[in-house]
């Protein structure tokens, strides 16, 4: 069945501050294999205008994620989880997520359409920082497999 449309623009209250460690930016610029020292060294971040450390783009996955956890679980929209694949993921920077950061993330439902009896639900995430600054906002693509006809 597909999934109710009146969700679209629904908007989900904001996550508790994760805060950016550095340890954190360097197990994930290692995970990912990626040795730019702006990730792991103050110094050359510094050199390069950053007060600190910075984190790699797709870093905030992780948060933007988990916020988008309260879309998933929402028993009102009906997702079904068990059926759900990753479809697309991007980001859009105003600012580099930097070590130090105390994160929040707000997530609006920004479209739910049916494709070929998949629902597939386009995930809004907006990061902001302990100023309420918008730091990034994350498109997540979630797509439910239509259930198999026994």
């Amino acid at each position: 069945m597909a999934l109710d449309q009146s969700f679209v623009g629904r908007t989900y209250p904001a996550t508790d501050p994760y805060e950016v460690g550095r340890e954190k930016i360097r197990e994930f610029a290692e995970a990912v294999g990626d040795a730019n020292p702006v990730y792991t060294d103050p110094e050359a971040a510094r050199a390069l205008g950053h007060p600190d450390v910075i984190a790699p783009p797709t870093f905030v996955f992780a948060i933007t994620f988990q916020a988008a956890g309260q879309v998933v679980r929402d028993p009102k929209l009906g997702l079904d989880y068990d059926r759900v694949v990753h479809g697309d993921q991007r980001f859009e920077y105003v600012r580099p997520v930097r070590a130090g950061d105390l994160l929040t993330v707000t997530s609006t439902i920004d479209s739910i359409k049916s494709l070929a009896g998949n629902d597939v639900v386009t995930v809004r995430g907006e990061v902001h920082d302990a100023d309420g600054e918008l730091v990034v906002t994350a498109h997540t693509k979630l797509v439910a497999r239509a259930a198999e006809e026994a």
